[in-house]
C-alpha cells in the first residue's frame, strides 16, 4: 500500500513539474500556448528530425532574415542556415550514406558545425560530436567504436583522418589559411554549392546525437540522444535569462553538452549565436562589446584568463549590454566566482550537470554572492538528491553523500552497453556533495577523487578551493598520489602568477594554517599551465604521472 501511494505522489508530482516547465516554456520565449497548430508541428518535427534542425527550420519561417550566427566568415541568417542545411544533407545523401547512418563531425565552433548538425537532422543521420583534443589512437578507436561512416572535419585535424579507411568519405567543414584541399576530398561549400536546396526526404525517425563524455580519466564514452524531449529547455530557462532574439556569445565547445545544449536553447528563442574557433581572452571581450551580446558562455579557465588581463584592457570595452556569464564544465571556484562579479556585475550563473544527466542545477548571482563556490538549485523537472554508501538517502545541512539526479532529459546508457548507476530514479553524478541550510548544493569533489591518507577521508577540491585564492597562484589542481606510508598523499600542482615567487613552502603553510594537518599536500609541483582537454577540464591522470623530482621547484 505504501509503495503504491508513493508512487501515486511521484505521478502528482510529475504533472505539476511538467505544467511548470510548460509554463517556463512559454513565459521565456521558447514556445508560444497561443499557437497550438505551430507547438504540434515542432513537436513532430523534433520525433523526425530532432530538435536543432526544427528549431532552425522554425526560426527561418518566423524570423527568416534575422542572423542565425555569425562566425570569421560573417554572418548567417536564418534563412540562409536552413536553405544551406538542405541542400548540404541532400549532397551527403548522394555520396551514398542513408538515414540511420552514424556521420562524425570533427570541427571547432564555426559556421561548418552548425550546418552539419542541422544537414544530418534533416537527413536522419546519426551525429557523433568528436573531441577536438583527440589524438590518432582515440579517434581511431572512437571512430571504430560509434561505427562512424563518414567524417565532416576542419583541415587542422587532416593528419588524424590516415588512421581510418582510405575509402571513408570526408567532407572539409573549414580551410584554414595555407591548406590544400587533397585530392577525393569535397569541401562543405561546394557540397551546399551543388546540393538541391529543397527539404530532403523526412526520414522515419530523428537519427539523434552521440556526445562523448570527457574523457578525463580515460577513453570517452559515447553518450547517444536518440530523442529528446520538448521540456528539456526548460532545464536551461528556468534559471537562466536567455534573450529572446538576442545575441549569445559561446566560446566552449559546442561538441560537448554544455555548449551544445546552450546553443539549441539559444536557437529556440531565434536569438544569434556569436562563435570563435580559438578562445581569446581580449577578442572575447572585444567581441562582446561590438556584437552587444547580452549573455556569454564560458569554462571557468577561461573566465580566469579574463579577469586576469589588466583593468584598462578590460576597461576599454563596452559590456552594459551583458546581462549573463554562465559557466559550467568544470568546477568554478570560490575565488574566481567572487572576481568575476567584482569586474562585470552580477550576472554570473554556475551550471552544474554532465552529459548523462544534462543540467542538475544552476547557481544565480545572488546565491555565489551569498555562497561563493555552490552550483545553486535544480531548474524544473530535474531533482537532485544525496545518497550514502549503501544507497541509503541522505539529508541535513551540511550531511555529505554521492550526487543523485532525476532529470527531464533521461540518459539511455552508453554506446559501449554501460549505465550509469541508478537509485530510486535518480542517476548517479559520480560526484559528492552537500547541501547548506539555504538549500544550495555544493560539489565537493569526484567520488573517485577522494583519497585515504594514513586513514583520515580527504577531498581534494577542498584544498584546490583554498589555494587558488592564495597570492602568486594563477591556477592549481590538487590530486592523489600513491604513498608507501600513508596509502595516499596530496599533490598539489601550482601555475604561478606571472612574476610571482612563490614556492613550495608558502603553498604548504597556507594550508597547514587553514586547514587539518593531514590536508597539508605532500607534494607541490609547479608547472607553466595545467594539462587541459578542450572542455577545459584538468586532465588529472597526467598530474599524476608528473615526475615529482623535477617539479618541486
Amino acid at each position: 500500500m505504501k509503495s503504491v501511494l508513493r508512487e501515486a505522489v511521484r505521478t502528482v508530482g510529475h504533472t505539476v513539474e511538467t505544467v511548470r516547465a510548460v509554463a517556463t516554456l512559454h513565459n521565456s520565449g521558447v514556445i508560444d500556448l497561443t499557437r497550438p497548430l505551430r507547438l504540434l508541428r515542432t513537436a513532430q518535427g523534433g520525433k523526425v528530425f530532432g530538435p536543432q534542425a526544427t528549431l532552425i527550420r522554425n526560426a527561418a519561417q518566423d524570423h527568416p532574415d534575422a542572423p542565425a550566427l555569425a562566425d570569421e566568415r560573417g554572418v548567417l541568417t536564418y534563412r540562409e542556415l536552413d536553405e544551406q542545411a538542405d541542400a548540404l544533407a541532400n549532397a551527403l545523401l548522394d555520396l551514398g550514406l542513408t538515414p540511420g547512418s552514424v556521420v562524425g563531425v570533427l570541427a571547432r565552433d564555426h559556421r561548418g558545425l552548425l550546418l552539419t548538425v542541422c544537414a544530418a537532422g534533416r537527413a536522419g543521420f546519426r551525429l557523433a560530436m568528436l573531441n577536438t583534443g583527440f589524438a590518432e589512437p582515440q579517434f581511431a578507436e572512437v571512430c571504430a567504436r560509434e561505427q562512424v561512416r563518414a567524417v565532416l572535419h576542419d583541415s587542422e585535424f587532416h593528419g588524424l583522418l590516415a588512421a581510418l579507411p582510405p575509402e571513408l568519405p570526408r567532407v572539409l567543414t573549414w580551410l584554414d589559411d595555407g591548406d590544400t584541399v587533397a585530392d577525393g576530398v569535397r569541401t562543405i561549400d561546394e557540397l551546399i554549392a551543388s546540393g538541391d536546396r529543397t527539404p530532403p526526404p523526412a526520414p522515419a525517425q530523428a537519427g539523434g546525437f552521440i556526445i562523448l563524455t570527457s574523457g578525463t580519466t580515460g577513453l570517452p564514452k559515447g553518450a547517444p540522444r536518440t530523442t529528446v524531449s520538448p521540456l528539456v529547455s526548460a532545464l536551461f530557462v528556468d534559471r537562466i535569462p536567455f534573450p529572446r532574439q538576442g545575441r549569445v556569445m559561446i566560446v566552449s565547445p559546442l561538441f560537448h553538452a554544455t555548449g551544445f545544449g546552450m546553443w539549441t536553447a539559444a536557437t529556440a528563442t531565434a536569438a544569434q549565436t556569436i562563435l570563435v574557433r580559438r578562445f581569446d581572452a581580449e577578442q572575447t571581450l572585444r567581441l562582446l562589446a561590438e556584437h552587444r551580446a547580452e549573455m556569454l558562455v564560458a569554462v571557468p579557465t577561461m573566465l580566469n584568463r579574463m579577469v586576469a588581463l589588466p583593468a584598462d584592457v578590460i576597461a576599454r570595452y563596452d559590456l552594459s549590454a551583458l546581462r549573463a556569464i554562465v559557466v559550467a564544465g568544470s568546477a568554478l571556484s570560490p575565488d574566481l566566482a567572487q572576481r568575476v562579479q567584482d569586474i562585470f556585475g552580477e550576472v554570473l550563473y554556475n551550471l552544474y550537470g554532465s552529459t548523462e544527466v544534462a543540467i542538475a542545477a544552476v547557481a544565480q548571482p545572488a546565491e555565489l554572492r551569498r555562497a561563493p563556490g555552490t552550483v545553486g538549485r535544480a531548474p524544473v523537472t530535474a531533482e537532485v538528491a544525496l545518497f550514502d554508501a549503501a544507497d541509503r538517502r541522505v539529508s541535513g545541512a551540511g550531511v555529505r553523500g554521492r550526487v543523485f539526479v532525476r532529470s527531464g532529459a533521461p540518459f539511455e546508457g552508453y554506446t559501449d552497453g554501460r549505465h550509469k548507476q541508478i537509485v530510486d530514479g535518480f542517476m548517479s553524478t559520480g560526484d559528492m556533495g552537500h547541501f547548506d541550510a539555504d538549500g544550495l548544493l555544493f560539489i565537493d569533489g569526484r567520488d573517485d577523487d577522494m583519497i585515504v591518507s594514513g586513514a583520515e577521508n580527504v577531498y581534494p577540491l577542498e584544498v584546490e578551493n583554498l589555494l587558488t585564492a592564495l597570492d602568486g597562484v594563477d591556477e592549481v589542481a590538487v590530486v592523489g598520489v600513491p604513498d608507501p606510508e600513508f596509502g595516499q598523499r596530496l599533490r598539489a600542482v601550482v601555475v604561478r602568477e606571472p612574476g610571482a615567487e612563490l614556492d613550495a613552502d608558502a603553498v604548504r603553510q597556507h594550508v597547514r594554517a587553514n586547514l587539518a594537518r593531514y590536508k597539508v599536500p605532500r607534494d607541490v609541483l609547479f608547472v607553466p599551465e595545467l594539462p587541459r582537454n578542450p572542455t577545459g577540464k584538468v586532465v588529472r591522470r597526467a598530474l599524476q604521472e608528473l615526475d615529482a623530482t623535477e617539479r618541486a621547484q
